[in-house]
């Protein structure tokens, strides 16, 4: 008899005849999609879980996750599922379920009580004309398109290493650097969160919000600069808080797009921490904003002057996994197509496997902002692919498969950047996978 693991919000069990595999291990040996980003390496605490039974049955914490369970103030029933090896049956709840929810652990690492000086960019964005929109509509559809506005503009946030930090009414606030980062770094990932926001909101007009006849607009203003940052509030009741002139003035800004006519304007401080070859930028204004004495020098954000890779990616994936199940069994059923002869590889349900397959897909298009934790996650794939039985000779079969898949489901709403993209994407995530898998 082996050890059995349950997964509660699932509702599923299954049997492990070893000690040396961790929790993880049984989590994909099984076809459960379970987080990992840095690939199980112990360093992103991204797979960890709750223990509801049986924790006397997991192995001791290691050094890592005992410092983790201090720095981040976790109760003694959370492990790192790569770290835990059970030695009895357990019963375990996945906490991190998608790679959006990656983000929010940043606030983990904020201070509790008091608030630290970061350097931080800030991103606002606001729907445009939303009081006109709200009295010519029903309170139904405001909801729904809301709601909408909300998870399509907030995703490019979450996808470049940024934080939702508010939702005030029709405005959506980003923040992008809390635990660390270069400020070029960090301020890159606020004009890809802009850029992207932009994509997201014109595909939204184009499909979910077309039957209801609203298109909607919106304004974007970025800054960067030192703001506090913490957990503050009642000692009952605290809550995560940026608080700081860089805040506002990032406020102000957006409402300059207003007068100005522009989609995204940013800052001097923004521009003077990025490469600006890279960027297209149009109108330069110096315009005085509310509170400050100074005019305050003022850039419209157009785009990237080339192809960049992590904004063509991040703008497709949502629309390419609108249907994840579809995509793998298309994607799949190329594959065999094309190579029969692996068919063999697969024993285990389809399903579960396409879950998986859109499960990675997803991790490594958000990962791009996290390289650090990528590379190592995409060494661990590649390692357990051989042990699965793939050869090197399969990666060509599955990139051609895996391209005609995405040009298929993304119909028109490809292009010929967003492919060269994921052929660009495929062909560093194939040979990371094999340096460390055949080497």
């Amino acid at each position: 008899m082996g050890n059995k693991i349950t997964y509660s919000a699932i509702n599923r069990r299954v049997e492990s005849t070893t000690n040396s595999q961790s929790l993880l291990d049984i989590s994909q040996e099984n076809g459960i999609p379970h987080l990992h980003e840095c690939g199980g390496g112990g360093l992103c605490t991204t797979c960890r879980v709750r223990v509801l039974d049986g924790i006397q049955n997991l192995s001791p914490k290691t050094s890592f996750e005992n410092a983790s369970c201090h720095a981040r103030k976790w109760d003694p029933s959370i492990r790192l599922a790569c770290q835990a090896r059970p030695k009895g049956d357990v019963t375990i709840q996945r906490l991190i379920w998608s790679s959006g929810e990656v983000n929010n652990l940043q606030k983990e690492l904020v201070p509790n009580g008091h608030a630290e000086e970061r350097p931080i960019a800030i991103l606002f964005c606001d729907l445009r004309n939303f009081t006109k929109i709200a009295s010519q509509n029903l309170n139904f559809d405001i909801a729904y398109m809301l709601n909408k506005f909300y998870t399509a503009l907030g995703e490019p946030i979450l996808m470049n290493n940024g934080i939702i930090y508010q939702y005030v009414g029709d405005e959506i606030i980003g923040v992008f650097g809390t635990t660390g980062g270069t400020a070029q770094k960090n301020c890159e990932d606020a004009i890809r969160a802009g850029l992207g926001m932009q994509y997201a909101l014109d595909t939204l007009n184009r499909t979910d919000l077309k039957d209801i006849e609203i298109k909607l607009k919106s304004g974007i203003g970025i800054n960067f600069g030192t703001a506090y940052i913490g957990h503050l509030g009642h000692p009952t009741h605290k809550q995560f808080s940026v608080i700081g002139d860089p805040v506002n003035v990032a406020s102000r800004i957006q409402n300059e797009t207003k007068t100005t006519d522009t989609n995204i304007l940013i800052s001097d401080t923004v521009y003077e921490n990025l490469d600006q070859d890279i960027l297209v930028l149009g109108q330069e204004f110096s315009n005085k904003l509310a509170g400050k004495e100074d005019p305050m020098h003022l850039y419209e954000l157009v785009g990237f002057k080339n192809m960049d890779l992590q904004l063509e990616l991040q703008s497709s994936m949502n629309v390419m996994l609108k249907d994840e199940e579809e995509f793998a069994k298309i994607f799949y059923e190329k594959v065999f197509e094309q190579a029969p002869f692996v068919r063999a590889l697969f024993r285990k349900n389809m399903t579960d496997q396409g879950r998986l397959l859109t499960h990675m897909l997803g991790g490594i298009v958000y990962s791009l902002s996290r390289p650090e934790h990528l590379k190592r996650g995409l060494a661990k794939l590649g390692k357990s692919h051989v042990q699965y039985g793939v050869k090197a000779a399969y990666y060509p079969i599955v990139k051609q498969a895996m391209l005609e898949t995405i040009s298929e489901v993304l119909e028109n709403n490809k292009t010929e950047r967003t492919i060269d993209a994921w052929n660009t994407a495929l062909d560093f995530v194939i040979d990371t996978m094999k340096e460390n898998a055949y080497a």
